[in-house]
């Protein structure tokens, strides 16, 4: 009888845990799986930094264009974008938007604020990211992201 419950005992002990085979099995497929998930998901993050950035910039040159409209001119490099949130000390800036024309200057989904120039070298005037890395130039998520090149 003993042996008999002893047979048992181990039979069930074999069959209530999982082998090491087993497992190591489920983690290559949980390995390859995000192997294949994670390349999608980071590009998604950088199309969605990158569509933040175009929209931002979307914005500052709409405030940039209700500035000239109001004051009959551009802010100058000088005076940069704050000039759409602080009023200027330009005694010729007689009609500057009380409350401004941004509520805040929004700054890169980087971290970086917005550049500005007026006279542009692009157009009238420029309002442009540098990308990611910060430096003039690069691709994809480097690149930089301009009022003269978004879509």
């Amino acid at each position: 009888m003993k042996i008999q419950q002893s047979m048992a005992e181990r039979r069930h002990r074999r069959e209530a845990g999982f082998t090491l085979i087993e497992i190591m099995v489920v983690v290559v497929i949980l390995g390859i799986l995000a192997a294949l998930v994670a390349p999608n998901v980071i590009s998604r993050i950088d199309d969605a930094q990158i569509n933040r950035a175009k929209q931002d910039i979307r914005a500052v040159e709409s405030a940039l264009h209700l500035y000239r409209l109001d004051n009959f001119k551009y802010p100058s490099t000088d005076q940069g974008l704050d000039a759409l949130v602080n009023q200027p000390a330009d005694p010729s800036i007689r009609n500057w938007r009380q409350g401004g024309y941004l509520d805040k200057l929004p700054v890169d989904p980087w971290g970086a604020t917005y550049q500005y120039l007026y006279p542009g070298q692009n157009g009238e005037f420029d309002v442009f990211t540098l990308g990611a890395d910060q430096q003039p130039g690069g691709e994809g998520i480097n690149s930089d992201i301009g009022n003269w090149n978004i879509d």
